[in-house]
């Protein structure tokens, strides 16, 4: 079921931000350059035969009414392609313009921002347009309210390795007894984002909650047993095909954002806030509690059957969890990386870490 959601949220979000290029202009400039492309490529392909055919003309393979007769061939073969292939293009063209009076694509001129789910396109506004005619105080102030919204909100997705550091020490990752790749993290949350200033900046608070499955994938046949207040990591008497650990935890994160996103100058020289369109980075932090802690075994037992286990216990997880977190991106997509200060384990010193790809959809 998580894999089904996250294939759906990646093109969910593909589709966003590819309707969100796509424009009136740039689709004419597409089919502008396909028409130049098809001529060129046709008359290329005629100049190679009528060269051809002087050739066998040359080497007197062929008379000179026979040669003629060939060269027109190939010219009317390509002048029909051509006419074929552009007309096809300029149908495509009329359906563009057809669909630009209708409402269906967006011009680089326009405000709107635009999705596509199969054939149908749709259109909105975050904010009404700017009426540069009407001067009256009423719009004036709305307007200038509009451009110096101050906060915005994003949907956000992170993807990732999942392991642990032991004592602080990076270099016990070399060491860790969980599958390094096979180890991964999932965290679906939202955010609001606050300009820290009064005006236009490159600084911003950023603010949320989100749900983090955590997976660690023991190696060499190894298991989580607990034994009183402890959680040991002990050799499975079955030749384990999986032993994952899973805890779910909800956090609220909190960073503080440098967007260098330039920011938008409008017509009457005004200066309005613009986020999510360059390089941003972040450096925070978070906390949160603990939801749920399950461990999946699957082995096939001594008389050939498969088993499929799933133990639920705490397995002495912290309930509470804390940490640091940073990313640095460019637009929407960018490297994640997270720290748990708190150890995973009551009276262990491993802590948690994970590392990835973050994604904001703004």
């Amino acid at each position: 079921m998580m894999k089904r959601i996250l294939i759906l949220l990646v093109l969910l979000s593909t589709t966003f931000a590819q309707s969100q290029e796509k424009t009136f202009e740039k689709e004419v400039n597409k089919i502008s350059r396909e028409i130049d492309r098809i001529t060129k490529s046709h008359k290329d392909s005629l100049k190679v035969k009528v060269k051809e055919i002087n050739k066998k003309l040359d080497r007197k393979e062929l008379t000179y009414e026979e040669a003629e007769k060939l060269k027109k061939e190939a010219a009317a073969y390509h002048a029909n392609k051509i006419e074929v292939l552009v007309s096809a293009e300029e149908l495509k063209l009329q359906q563009l313009v057809q669909d630009k009076t209708n409402g269906k694509i967006a011009s680089e001129e326009d405000d709107y921002d635009t999705f596509t789910i199969g054939k149908r396109t749709f259109r909105f506004k975050m904010f009404d347009d700017d009426d540069e005619d009407n001067d009256d105080e009423e719009h004036s102030y709305k307007r200038k309210r509009r451009r110096n919204k101050r906060t915005t909100t994003q949907f956000v997705f992170a993807l990732g390795m999942n392991n642990v550091l032991i004592d602080h020490d990076f270099g016990s990752l070399n060491n860790s007894n969980y599958k390094f790749f096979q180890s991964r993290f999932y965290e679906l949350g939202f955010t609001w984002k606050t300009r820290l200033s009064k005006y236009p900046s490159k600084g911003y608070f950023k603010y949320g909650f989100s749900f983090l499955w955590n997976n660690l994938r023991a190696d060499d046949n190894l298991y989580h047993v607990v034994n009183g207040d402890q959680t040991n990591l002990v050799v499975n008497p079955n030749t384990l095909s999986e032993s994952r650990l899973r805890h779910v935890q909800m956090t609220f994160p909190m960073h503080f954002e440098l967007d260098f996103t330039k920011n938008r100058k409008y017509s009457d020289g005004e200066i309005g806030d613009r986020t999510h369109k360059s390089f941003r980075i972040g450096l925070g932090g978070f906390f949160g509690f603990k939801l749920g802690t399950r461990q999946y075994l699957e082995y096939v037992n001594p008389q050939g059957v498969r088993i499929e286990e799933v133990q639920k216990n705490d397995f002495n997880t912290n309930t509470i969890n804390y940490g640091l977190s940073a990313y640095v991106s460019y637009k929407g997509i960018g490297w994640y990386t997270k720290y748990d200060l708190n150890p995973l384990f009551q009276n262990t010193n491993i802590r948690n870490i994970s590392m990835g790809l973050r994604f904001d959809i703004n």
